[in-house]
């Protein structure tokens, strides 16, 4: 069927059969007998060279754990342009880098006026991906299409205005294809009013990709489960009652109710180890990054199973 219907294109069309993808929009596309896989390694090493860091000291993670950035750190200011041209140039490169969007995005915070040590945080992203060069995601084939999402918060994680960070992921059989790593608009009195906040927006999102997969033939015949690792939030979300740990959260949070009744999310509880949002939420430390990589489906190139078709 593709033979006849390329063959009928090249009829009506100046058009030539170029083979398989190989690259779309400076990323590259692997496919081995089992998967896809998409990388930007091309772009990154632009990016390297382009910002001196072609030879630069390896690191294994982008943030440090310990560190907490802030816009006033008492440190010198940065050149605003070239600061901003990385911050840029990283947040395309979480096309298909996950790993690097919450970095990214807590980078994005400090556009206007910063400092030195934004400056050398962003240097450090920049450091970790020239490690990481050849890294990109896996989409693997002959997996269960369902629809499956993580939501996380980390409380008052900022420590400006001591808002919290929401973080979701989805999946699609394998390999996560949605993402976000949101600074949330008020402040949580609680981790559980986070939490609460978090699956409200991943809530949403599962709304909209139940709907864009239903246009693509995929529909989902059952509620999208939707993992998070507080219980007193999945509690509040099942309780229609209205009482002293809720009744302060502003109304359009609590749409995720209606959602749950009509059958559409089903917020299920998950151990906080295996909360792969948790990486969208907070730096961490090698060992707990690593894994939480492994699980979105970020892997080398080196670790793909299966022979490359040419």
């Amino acid at each position: 069927m593709m033979e006849e219907f390329k063959a009928e294109m090249m009829c009506k069309y100046e058009m030539s059969d170029l083979g398989l993808l190989h690259h779309f929009l400076g990323m590259g596309v692997t496919q081995t007998e089992g998967s896809i896989f998409i990388h930007q390694k091309k772009y990154a090493l632009t990016l390297l060279d382009k910002f001196g860091l072609k030879d630069c000291k390896l690191v294994s993670t982008p943030l440090v754990a310990t560190d907490k950035l802030q816009r006033e750190d008492g440190s010198e200011a940065a050149e605003e342009s070239l600061y901003r041209k990385i911050v840029g140039s990283l947040l395309y490169l979480t096309t298909t880098r996950q790993d690097i969007m919450f970095s990214a995005s807590l980078l994005a915070r400090f556009m206007h006026s910063p400092s030195k040590k934004h400056y050398g945080a962003a240097k450090r992203v920049l450091r970790y991906i020239q490690g990481t060069i050849d890294y990109g995601i896996e989409y693997a084939a002959g997996k269960s299409a369902l629809l499956i999402g993580y939501c996380d918060s980390d409380w008052s994680g900022s420590e400006e205005d001591m808002k919290s960070t929401s973080g979701y992921a989805f999946s699609f059989g394998s390999g996560v294809f949605s993402w976000a790593s949101i600074k949330q608009h008020s402040v949580a009195l609680s981790t559980t009013e986070a939490e609460y906040v978090s699956a409200a927006e991943a809530t949403s999102q599962a709304i909209w990709l139940r709907f864009v997969l239903e246009d693509f033939g995929e529909e989902q015949a059952t509620a999208t489960t939707l993992f998070c690792d507080n219980t007193s939030a999945i509690a509040m979300s099942k309780n229609p009652v209205f009482h002293q740990r809720s009744k302060h959260i502003r109304r359009k949070f609590h749409f995720i109710r209606d959602a749950i009744q009509d059958g559409e999310i089903d917020l299920v509880y998950c151990k906080g180890e295996e909360q792969i949002a948790d990486i969208f939420t907070k730096a961490l430390s090698k060992d707990r990054f690593s894994y939480l990589r492994s699980l979105l489906g970020v892997k080398s190139v080196t670790n793909l199973e299966g022979s490359v078709e040419k």
